[in-house]
């Protein structure tokens, strides 16, 4: 029985003059797996993380931290250690998270409504949610 490619089976491997040959692993990669959705995978993680919404707070609370604020910035000159807890937005997606950092505070900026420390961080007031340090009273604390 006559096969299809009988008159061309014996005659020898072409080598092209032009190009290099092709090294065994391009010559694989041309049948790997193609990732049709690019990203897809990070927008799903994405998506998939978490993200607390901002805490109302209440009239006590907002009026307990204007007391420390006050009181922090009478004593501004003793360059207090203060722990602040704060809500830090999140820039791609609704909510956020509540963040606490420890810091020398170096000023009360009541015009741009910032806390200013010692090592350049800044904290906006608005997003205060709590304050700790020696200075400061013990009620909610």
């Amino acid at each position: 029985m006559k096969g299809k490619y009988d008159d061309i089976m014996d005659l020898p491997h072409h080598v092209s003059g032009k190009y290099r040959h092709m090294s065994r692993e391009n010559r694989a990669a041309q049948f790997a797996p193609f990732a049709a959705l690019t990203g897809y995978e990070d927008a799903v993680e994405e998506t998939a993380r978490l993200t607390d919404a901002q805490a109302e707070i209440t009239e006590e609370r907002r009026e307990w931290l204007d007391a420390c604020l006050n009181l922090l910035e009478k004593n501004i000159r003793q360059r207090p250690e203060v722990t602040v807890t704060y809500f830090q937005p999140d820039h791609r997606k609704a909510g956020g998270a509540y963040v606490t950092m420890t810091g020398t505070l170096r000023r009360v900026d009541a015009v741009q409504r910032l806390l200013v420390f010692a090592d350049g961080r800044t904290v906006d007031l608005d997003s205060v949610y709590h304050l700790r340090g020696g200075l400061l009273p013990e009620k909610l604390r």
